[in-house]
């Protein structure tokens, strides 16, 4: 993604990973050149400046997407099938972990960092649903994708597509189409 030749104090923010006023702080310092519009007195900064900036001031660019880890969270509370999933995912070069239900799965997710999630709907306790709610507010330190991996009805996958999670497979499935799911979802 290319930063834009003129932005505003807000953009400029979302770039920099700053609020809006720390950026018209560096503006009235003399720290970022930028000028007014006129009439409204509204600041714009030019996409050179803010570049040479951040390079300056060793600010990394947050409009770059950073690339997901290949860690995958397996939740699903049948220990076969987790298992399974992970020797699948393992054989393709990522790191595994297991939760057999959604509280397990909320659990790990600070400390093991996925950058995918494999997520069974129906487990004791916490559900799948229940972690897909949870995950509508979580702030993670890693953005975390979630495959919904179940046999559930439509509704249901349909339900869990609504409420953030970005692909289904439908069990039983071959390891080569979990493999495409997953690998569409980093390509995502």
């Amino acid at each position: 993604m290319s930063m834009p030749d003129v932005l505003t104090t807000g953009e400029a923010a979302r770039i920099c990973g700053v609020n809006f006023r720390t950026v018209s702080r560096w503006i009235e310092r003399g720290l970022l050149p930028a000028y007014k519009l006129p009439g409204r007195g509204d600041k714009r900064v030019l996409g050179e400046d803010l570049r040479r900036f951040m390079l300056e001031n060793n600010i990394p660019d947050r409009s770059i997407p950073a690339a997901l880890p290949r860690r995958i969270l397996i939740a699903d509370d049948e220990p076969a099938m987790a298992r399974a999933i992970a020797r699948v995912l393992h054989m393709a070069g990522f790191e595994t972990a297991i939760a057999s239900n959604g509280f397990e799965a909320g659990a790990l997710l600070p400390t093991f960092k996925p950058g995918v999630m494999t997520l069974d709907l129906r487990m004791p306790g916490t559900d799948g649903m229940a972690v897909l709610r949870f995950m509508q507010t979580a702030e993670l330190a890693v953005p975390t994708r979630i495959l919904v991996v179940s046999a559930d009805t439509e509704q249901r996958l349909q339900e869990a597509l609504a409420l953030g999670a970005y692909g289904v497979l439908r069990k039983p499935f071959s390891n080569e189409a979990l493999l495409a799911a997953v690998q569409q979802l980093y390509a995502a």
